[in-house]
């Protein structure tokens, strides 16, 4: 098999986060139609997401949102989006970039989108934090909790 120049799981990945943009483009210009809402997961730690202090002391990693009944000033714009929330009765505007959103659903009608957050999230931890599954109790006894990269089991090229 030959090496894949295109990269074609990017273009895949490009085209799953674009059905994501054009929904929220859609919920921003024409509201959330029927029981329509989204779910949204992504990194607090990307770089680019603008949050308050007190939602990353809460959320250091990553963080779910729903767009459903309240939920103002939704902007849909070239790489990012940003929408003002209620959080314990005080509105906050947080701004997303597309690239730090890990999962899109709307649970209305069972759809649902996992997406890689960029590379630039591991890099943007400052040193010595490391990721909450390095972070798991030590494993039991007789486990040796070694870490195996996968591409050790993929075709050489």
């Amino acid at each position: 098999m030959g090496t894949d120049l295109m990269r074609y799981d990017k273009l895949v990945e490009g085209a799953m986060r674009g059905v994501m943009i054009a929904a929220l483009k859609r919920a921003a210009t024409r509201g959330l139609p029927g029981d329509h809402h989204f779910y949204i997961s992504f990194r607090t730690d990307h770089p680019g997401v603008s949050v308050s202090a007190d939602l990353l002391v809460a959320h250091p990693e990553e963080m779910t949102i729903v767009l459903q009944h309240e939920f103002w000033n939704l902007e849909v714009g070239d790489a990012a989006f940003s929408v003002t929330l209620g959080f314990n009765n005080v509105r906050e505007t947080l701004t997303i970039p597309f690239e730090a959103v890990t999962g899109f659903a709307d649970p209305s009608v069972d759809f649902g989108l996992k997406f890689t957050a960029g590379e630039a999230a591991a890099e943007a931890r400052p040193a010595g934090v490391r990721p909450a599954e390095a972070r798991e109790e030590p494993a039991a006894k007789g486990e040796t909790g070694a870490v195996v990269a996968l591409d050790a089991f993929r075709k050489k090229k």
